[in-house]
């Protein structure tokens, strides 16, 4: 009895029939974390990526403008939005403004218009890259906030990663972009 007993302790050690089911069994979890953080971060990365392409169609879009109303600027905000589709919950915010450097290179907001925000105040001072900044001109500032919440949360933390870009450029076809709600002159 003894001897068939160390037979059948012996069998069952050399046998290697369930090995695969039990390792299969161990890293499963392990691998389903790692492809729900790498979705994640797959998206956190799109994400990103829609920002900055929003950023540079704002600052694109209103630059080609002389004269913007009202209604052009919701158009041009809103265009922003479908840019970031389908990463539109929660809302990105949109702001561009027009910034007038003075004969003696001070920078103001001469106008701003935000969606989803707070447009800059109107004659604050702002600090644009020293490159940009040419005595008696005018730049077009874009920016654009979004806060991208993991699926998963196995990638960033559960509040969210916010992400965000800004643009200076020049007007492209007059010195100045008159925004007629906010009285701005050139």
């Amino acid at each position: 009895m003894m001897r068939r007993l160390i037979g059948t302790c012996r069998s069952f050690a050399d046998s290697t029939r369930g090995v695969a089911a039990i390792e299969f069994a161990a890293i499963l979890p392990v691998m389903v974390v790692i492809f729900l953080a790498s979705y994640d971060g797959g998206r956190a990365i799109a994400g990103y990526m829609k920002v900055r392409t929003a950023t540079f169609a704002l600052a694109s879009i209103t630059n080609q403008y002389a004269t913007i109303s009202s209604t052009d600027m919701s158009a041009i905000l809103s265009a922003t939005s479908v840019v970031m589709s389908p990463y539109t919950a929660p809302a990105p915010t949109v702001t561009v403004s027009q910034i007038k450097i003075s004969n003696t290179g001070v920078a103001t907001i001469e106008w701003s218009a935000s969606q989803n925000g707070t447009a800059r105040a109107v004659g604050s001072a702002i600090t644009p890259p020293a490159a940009m900044i040419v005595n008696s001109s005018y730049l077009i500032l874009a920016e654009v906030t979004f806060t991208y919440i993991p699926l998963f949360g196995f990638f960033g933390p559960s509040t969210g990663i916010t992400f965000a870009d800004n643009l200076y450029v020049t007007p492209r076809s007059v010195s100045c972009v008159v925004y007629t709600v906010q009285s701005s002159t050139c």
